[in-house]
């Protein structure tokens, strides 16, 4: 189903307030050479849930950070509510997701270019015998 106006008018200010409060966050934090971005809001029909993708550099402390920022979350939630208190009547609930989506399209893009063989090397496929 598509989204209504509404929803991605919600989804914009969103994202482009969560991509303030969390790269003071990481600023303030003492986490420098780590980019935290936004990649996707995405916001229920009822209003009531916003899910957040975040594509985080370098990737292999992702996991690491969305922990601290899902802990983080009622804190972050109150932080995006004051910056728009005037346009929202009421906060959505944020979900945080990681958005691997460019680590897709790069092991993609390595086959194809043959960087990475499954005939040569076939630990590269996955596990598809049946027991």
């Amino acid at each position: 189903m598509e989204e209504s106006n509404r929803q991605k008018k919600i989804a914009s200010v969103l994202q482009r307030d969560l991509v303030d409060v969390l790269q003071n966050a990481a600023t303030q934090g003492g986490m420098r050479g780590i980019i935290i971005s936004v990649s996707k809001v995405s916001v229920t029909v009822d209003l009531s849930i916003a899910k957040v993708y975040l594509s985080i550099f370098p990737s292999d402390k992702g996991v690491k950070l969305l922990e601290g920022i899902k802990n983080n979350a009622p804190l972050i939630k109150h932080e995006i509510a004051q910056r728009t208190r005037h346009q929202l009547r009421r906060m959505p609930e944020l979900d945080f997701y990681i958005d691997d989506s460019l680590e897709y399209i790069e092991k993609i893009d390595r086959s194809l270019k043959g960087l990475d063989n499954p005939i040569t090397d076939p630990d590269l496929l996955d596990k598809r015998k049946k027991k």
